[in-house]
């Protein structure tokens, strides 16, 4: 899945992409894609499924704690059966029932989420 993501990211001419070896194998903080290029660096957390994902607290953590000391925008990148990309602000992340995890679906993410043609068009803020 990472490995369709780079080649998107390599394609448009502007971004470098790199997967991050042994993400989320060690405790060390660590996102799945550490992207760069026009000024931008992006670290990515890609997740996938048939409908919808949990996504554990503290993986979340450890990707905003990532990008705040590398100097990176926070995403999840999210790609359900038969549909496209879809990028999320870990601002934007929804609590599951249980308060545990967050949940990304297919409509939260289509209503939420940026399209990588937007992401990798939009202007850097911090």
């Amino acid at each position: 899945m990472e490995r369709e993501l780079i080649a998107k990211f390599y394609a448009t001419g502007k971004f470098i992409p790199l997967r991050a070896a042994g993400s989320g194998s060690t405790p060390l903080p660590s996102p799945d894609l550490l992207v760069g290029g026009k000024g931008r660096v992006l670290a990515i957390e890609c997740k996938g499924g048939k409908s919808s994902r949990y996504i554990d607290k503290q993986q979340i953590a450890e990707l905003k704690e990532f990008a705040e000391k590398f100097g990176a925008e926070p995403w999840v990148g999210a790609r359900f059966n038969n549909t496209e990309w879809l990028f999320l602000k870990i601002e934007d992340l929804k609590e599951s029932k249980t308060g545990n995890n967050f949940v990304v679906d297919i409509k939260f993410a289509k209503e939420r989420g940026r399209k990588f043609e937007q992401l990798i068009n939009q202007t850097h803020q911090k």
